[in-house]
């Protein structure tokens, strides 16, 4: 029995999909587990399994395409299999009923048709994408030249672009005939492109199309430094006690069952532990409006192959350091592999961004809005401070707090990452609260 495949709905946010690449086409035969096609939401990106065996019999989306979640994107069934009953209506009612009645007047004349190198349906109609077709429309792409590459032989948006970085348009007039008769052009083509020479020049540039999650990282960031007046205070604190406090843990991890806690697992304990005596940084600017939060909501930059992701670990500040550890390996690691729920990738009250292991000594993070503050964690480095007259080295470790200055002033922003310095400096007294 054959099977509808639909978008899922990764999260309660998301309303669509866009599908980045089929790795299978039409008429290949699928293994249970075998990946269809991959696909992104506008902050993840997504495999999609095949959940049984036969064959691709019909897909409805192609590669570009944006699909609303829960719609149908393919069918799997068994060769010959009837499955007119699972085929969308709108995919069958694709063709308007004015190109039909075109194509069978044009029937009388199909010895005089030049045959185009584009693919076209049993009815001699061509197989083209909406969005190839708009695009062709707008700029006179002589489809007459098209090699289709997408689905059951459709010219897709890509095979257009193809047209038009080499050249192949047509006249306005030329373009509008051929849509009309299937003819190709007379006429000589208008073209862009100079005469191939006998070596193909190395390309000076190559424009690579943005990502969805780089729209979305553009926009946010766009905005946030736009309507936002921010301001960065930059402060350090000698972080003796937790390199040694870790190098216990490190010793006697395996023996009391913890997790591997790492330096910015500690930093993210002690800010959750300090936001909760400074309701400003943890908070949220609504324009008429302030939420402050009764619980810390940690939001984790993490660098990805996609882009800068921020997973949130609720309730951070009710946990303890093994199970925070615990929890953000769990997460970061999802947003690294690109399997985390978008769920997962909104509501943090305040964000830690961590440079320290590039070697950055201070720099000024950009708050994710409606947040208030950022906290950018630099590297450790060696210092000289005095200690009863006698000069001491000392690792000390910069710390880059960005606040939105509508929200608070400086002087509670400093207060909070006064306190936060101390609680690191003084680790165990912290842990002991």
């Amino acid at each position: 029995m054959a099977t509808l495949v639909i978008m899922p709905r990764q999260g309660q946010s998301v309303e669509s999909c866009v599908i980045t690449e089929w790795k299978k086409k039409k008429g290949d035969a699928v293994a249970e587990g075998d990946v269809l096609f991959s696909y992104e939401t506008d902050k993840s990106s997504f495999d999609e399994p095949a959940t049984v065996s036969g064959i691709l019999l019909e897909v409805f989306a192609e590669d570009g395409d944006d699909v609303p979640c829960l719609e149908p994107v393919c069918i799997i069934g068994q060769e010959g299999e009837d499955i007119s009953a699972l085929i969308p209506k709108a995919t069958e009612e694709e063709a308007p009923a004015e190109a039909a009645v075109e194509e069978k007047k044009e029937e009388v004349k199909k010895e005089e048709t030049v045959v185009s190198t584009a693919a076209a349906d049993k009815d001699g109609m061509m197989k083209i994408s909406p969005r190839a077709k708009n695009l062709a429309a707008k700029t006179y792409a002589d489809l007459s030249q098209a090699v289709p590459t997408g689905p059951s032989g459709r010219i897709i948006e890509r095979d257009v672009n193809r047209l038009l970085d080499n050249g192949q348009r047509l006249t306005p007039e030329q373009f509008d005939t051929f849509m009309k008769t299937g003819k190709a052009p007379e006429a000589e083509v208008v073209s862009a492109a100079p005469a191939a020479a006998v070596a193909a020049p190395v390309a000076e540039y190559e424009d690579v199309k943005l990502s969805n999650v780089r729209k979305v990282i553009a926009k946010s960031m766009h905005e946030s430094l736009s309507n936002m007046a921010q301001l960065t205070l930059n402060a350090s604190f000698d972080a003796t006690q937790i390199m040694e406090y870790r190098a216990m843990l490190k010793k006697n991890a395996e023996a009391l069952g913890l997790n591997n806690i790492t330096f910015n697992d500690m930093v993210l304990f002690a800010v959750a532990k300090t936001l909760k005596n400074h309701r400003d940084c943890n908070a949220q600017y609504l324009g008429d409006k302030m939420r402050y939060f009764n619980n810390v909501n940690l939001g984790i930059a993490v660098d990805t192959e996609r882009g800068l992701l921020v997973p949130t670990l609720f309730n951070a500040d009710k946990l303890s350091l093994n199970d925070l550890s615990a929890q953000a390996k769990v997460i970061i690691k999802g947003a690294q592999g690109g399997s985390i729920s978008p769920d997962l990738l909104s509501g943090a009250t305040f964000t830690v961004t961590n440079l320290g292991a590039m070697g950055i000594e201070s720099f000024t993070p950009v708050i994710n809005p409606p947040q208030t503050c950022i906290l950018g964690v630099c590297n450790i480095s060696r210092r000289v401070k005095e200690v009863n007259g006698q000069d001491v080295f000392y690792n000390a470790m910069g710390l880059s707090l960005t606040f939105d200055h509508r929200a608070l002033d400086g002087a509670p922003a400093a207060k909070f990452l006064k306190e936060l310095c101390a609680n690191l400096e003084n680790f165990n007294l912290l842990m002991a609260k």
